[in-house]
Parts: structure tokens; C-alpha cells; sequence
């Protein structure tokens, strides 16, 4: 049996995913960093709320966060991550 690490590692990734705005938030960072207000803006949804999103995303290890002066730019760093993404939204419609 293979090492069972490599399947829940891989599980953590797929379930930080599994929500349609961090879906979303994945899919946005992927065509280019940004910072929290922007992605409030572009998903009408509380500043709160999209920190949390964000906070998943980091401590699953999909995204990193540079600090620029007072704001911080996310971006996907995880290259699976964004194969993934690509393949789950190459027939969707924007």
C-alpha cells in the first residue's frame, strides 16, 4: 500500500477547493495577482469573509501573499493546484 501521506496531502488541496468562491478566488489569481479588496469587489462578498477564504487557501499551500507597502498581493503558487483548476474550468463559461 502506498504511503498514506501522499493521499491526504493531496485530499487537503482538493478539499480547500471544494467551495465555489475559493474555486473562484483560485481561478482569478491564476490570470494574476490581487490584493483582499479586489477580490471583494469581484465576488460582492465581506472583507471577513474573503480573508477567511484566503486563509484556507494559504494554510493548504495554494496561494502566498507578498506584502507591498500596506497591502498585501495574493498569488497561486502551486502548479498542480492551477493544472487542476484549468482542467475542473476549461468548458466553463464566463
Amino acid at each position: 500500500m502506498k504511503d498514506l501521506k501522499i493521499y491526504q496531502k493531496k485530499a487537503e488541496k482538493i478539499k480547500a477547493l471544494a467551495h465555489p468562491q475559493r474555486l473562484c478566488i483560485v481561478n482569478g489569481l491564476i490570470e494574476g495577482g490581487c490584493n483582499v479588496t479586489k477580490i471583494q469587489e469581484c465576488l460582492n462578498l465581506p472583507q471577513s469573509t474573503v480573508s477567511q477564504h484566503l486563509a484556507k487557501l494559504k494554510a493548504a499551500g495554494i496561494i502566498e501573499g507578498e506584502r507591498n507597502g500596506l497591502e498585501i498581493c495574493y498569488r497561486v503558487v502551486d502548479e498542480e493546484v492551477i493544472n487542476i483548476v484549468k482542467l475542473l474550468l476549461k468548458d466553463a463559461v464566463t
